[in-house]
């Protein structure tokens, strides 16, 4: 959802369908920038940087932000990152198979902890909104995508710093 936020309010070109993943790309602000959403299983989803990865002046400490929902947090809430391990997600864990590395910025997205009784996580993040969470998501779109730019202007320490509380 935040992708497509992003796509608007940036007015980038809709995604179109590449390797791995559904990308576009633009300028924001003087900065080229690539939105990608992989196409894959979550547990997979490292293999859509692959043509990333392949370009000599990729740095991911620097480059890349990947957007995550994260059941660890309320939801309704966000946290930046500038490194760290993937605490259990299997997409983090792919991402960092395939950088062989953790030093790389992610915007958690609180999704809130699995309701009792659902025995699948999978299910339950994969799942329809409710219409309160649906609430919930639609009120965090302008901050994150502010948290966003500014990460792309002055990198995750500033972004951490303005957006973490």
């Amino acid at each position: 959802m935040l992708l497509d936020h992003l796509v608007r309010r940036w007015r980038l070109p809709g995604f179109r369908r590449g390797e791995r993943a559904r990308d576009t790309e633009g300028e924001v602000g003087g900065a080229r920038v690539r939105l990608l959403k992989p196409t894959t299983y979550m547990n997979r989803s490292g293999a859509a940087l692959a043509s990333l990865r392949a370009r000599p002046d990729f740095d991911a400490s620097r480059d890349l932000l990947v957007l995550v929902d994260e059941v660890a947090l309320p939801a309704g809430k966000f946290r930046l990152r500038g490194a760290g391990s993937a605490g259990g997600h299997n997409g983090l864990k792919s991402v960092e198979a395939a950088l062989q590395r953790q030093d790389y910025a992610r915007l958690r997205i609180g999704v809130g902890p699995k309701p009792a009784g659902l025995d699948d996580l999978s299910d339950y993040v994969l799942g329809e909104l409710t219409a309160e969470e649906g609430e919930l998501i639609d009120g965090l779109l302008d901050p994150m995508a502010e948290a966003v730019e500014c990460w792309l202007a002055e990198g995750i320490e500033r972004a951490m710093n303005q957006f973490n509380r």
